[in-house]
């Protein structure tokens, strides 16, 4: 069953990225399905499983875009992988860490796409690239992946009302 999911995953995010998402712009900008997706299969599942489906979706994404070759591969990947570790690592996993993992993992993939593609230009364009696409790419990108971990999480928990109460606040 996993697997199944994954495999829609990998064939079913870019496609909809590029189509439906484009109409569902935040001024200008779509959410990165592909790193929210490597982000918390990661986070959620274990390094080794984010970093694989962070490779099929990277390597999706390169096979469709006219881009640098390999880099969406090893970026996606890569998030996936230290997305698994911050996982694991974690103590208790909110989603305010949630918040702050994927905030700081899209910042490191707006990052390397920024060095791999701004290469000898000035530092006052890539200064303003960081201001006004990176950050609130990676904003954007945070937002979604906290509300779809909001989602996942909320759905295993059993209900408030019925649920013990053993919290030393209560």
């Amino acid at each position: 069953m996993k697997q199944m999911l994954y495999a829609g995953l990998v064939f079913g995010l870019v496609p909809v990225q590029t189509t439906v998402l484009h109409y569902a712009s935040i001024g200008g900008m779509r959410p990165d399905l592909c790193l929210v997706t490597a982000c918390l299969v990661g986070f959620l599942a274990g390094e080794f499983e984010g970093m694989m489906l962070g490779l099929a979706l990277g390597f999706m994404q390169d096979l469709f875009s006219a881009g640098e070759l390999w880099l969406n591969m090893v970026t996606k990947g890569s998030i996936g992988l230290l997305a698994g570790l911050a996982g694991r690592y974690l103590a208790n996993a909110t989603p305010v860490a949630m918040l702050a993992t994927m905030l700081g993992l899209s910042i490191l993939s707006g990052t390397v796409f920024l060095v791999s593609v701004r290469t000898g230009q000035g530092l006052a364009d890539a200064f303003l690239a960081v201001r006004s696409v990176m950050l609130p790419q990676a904003v954007l990108d945070a937002a979604v992946g906290v509300g779809v971990y909001w989602l996942i999480v909320s759905r295993g928990r059993p209900d408030q009302a019925t649920q013990e109460k053993t919290s030393p606040l209560w």
